[in-house]
């Protein structure tokens, strides 16, 4: 695949800096962070697991999987959830119409990203982007938020990178941790990592506070492979802890819980520690699997309410407790705001 980079959008990027402060950006606009509402912060509508190199638009069909993702979204306006960030990125089935379909039909505020994936051996992660520079890819993702995605207009609200959950980023995630910074530091979009575990969350913190961006800009995603000393590092540094694999049922205890009580004592320690407006909670959830008949098992996005949230009450949680996790902290996370070390 030939290497799309244009100096030109690098150059455009810094001669044209404008960021919309307390804004964030979804498919079908901005909108002021504090009309965000109720927000589910690490959802899938769509994933495509056939690699860079086969994936695109060709791969399904938009009426199919609108019709497939409806109903689940449909259902969230129920328990008044008001914004849903879509985490799929470039090359593993982002698709901005599909999303802002789905957002007209059902009012909810969605949101969609720039950025690659760099976790499993770099198999999502478009060929050209092997021998780019960091100020290469940022140029690109930035070109992104400035003109739109794949000529529809519709601009991302966050950066999407993944690094494999390893003790030492390899070269080519820490490229894309350096090319999230350059993007943040032109945009101001929050960056959101899938990473895992403590030492490839500390290593990124680390990266990106030697190219001045500072620790709040930074989501730890699927910190639940983390543990508790971890994440009161990086939230004592000002990062985002994203606990984002709600799941009641299997897997998990016979009982049918799944990783329910493990929430509730998590946040629990998190609340007593007086760090709570630190935390982010999903359910990673979903999707239309491409290439499975009719999208394949598609997981809905409401163990929260249904089991989360009674449990969070039945032991101490009040009501703005859980309006500071799910109203609150996804506010200020995903505002755009250039946030400088």
């Amino acid at each position: 695949m030939k290497n799309p980079f244009n100096p030109f959008f690098l150059v455009a990027a810094l001669l044209l800096p404008w960021v919309l402060p307390g804004q964030v950006i979804t498919v079908q606009g901005a909108i002021d962070s504090r009309d965000m509402g109720l927000t589910l912060i690490h959802e899938h509508i769509l994933v495509d697991w056939i690699g860079a190199d086969s994936t695109g638009y060709h791969r399904w069909d938009r009426k199919e999987v609108v019709a497939r993702a409806l109903p689940y979204l449909q259902e969230l306006r129920q328990y008044g959830v008001g914004t849903f960030l879509d985490c799929t990125p470039a090359y593993l089935g982002r698709d901005p119409r599909v999303l802002k379909e789905l957002s007209e039909a059902t009012g909810i505020h969605i949101l969609t990203n720039t950025g690659f994936y760099g976790a499993g051996t770099n198999k999502f992660v478009p060929g050209f982007a092997l021998d780019s520079s960091p100020g290469e890819l940022a140029a690109i993702w930035i070109d992104e938020f400035r003109q739109g995605i794949d000529n529809t207009g519709i601009r991302p609200g966050f950066i999407k990178i993944s690094v494999e959950n390893r003790d030492t980023l390899p070269p080519m995630h820490e490229k894309l941790v350096r090319a999230a910074a350059l993007t943040h530091l032109e945009t101001g979009l929050a960056i959101v990592s899938h990473t895992g575990g403590d030492a490839p969350a500390l290593a990124q913190l680390k990266i990106l506070q030697e190219m001045g961006v500072s620790p709040d800009a930074f989501v730890w995603t699927h910190a639940q492979n983390g543990t508790f000393e971890g994440y009161l590092q990086a939230a004592r540094q000002g990062a985002w802890i994203s606990l984002d694999h709600i799941q009641a049922g299997q897997p998990g205890p016979a009982d049918g819980t799944g990783n329910i009580p493990w929430y509730v004592q998590t946040l629990s320690r998190f609340k007593s520690q007086g760090i709570l407006d630190h935390v982010l909670i999903s359910h990673d959830a979903g999707w239309y699997d491409v290439g499975e008949p009719n999208g394949g098992g598609y997981r809905g996005y409401t163990d929260l309410f249904t089991h989360l949230i009674p449990r969070l009450r039945e032991n101490g949680f009040r009501q703005d407790d859980l309006d500071l996790v799910l109203k609150e902290n996804p506010g200020k996370a995903y505002a755009l705001r250039i946030r400088k070390n």
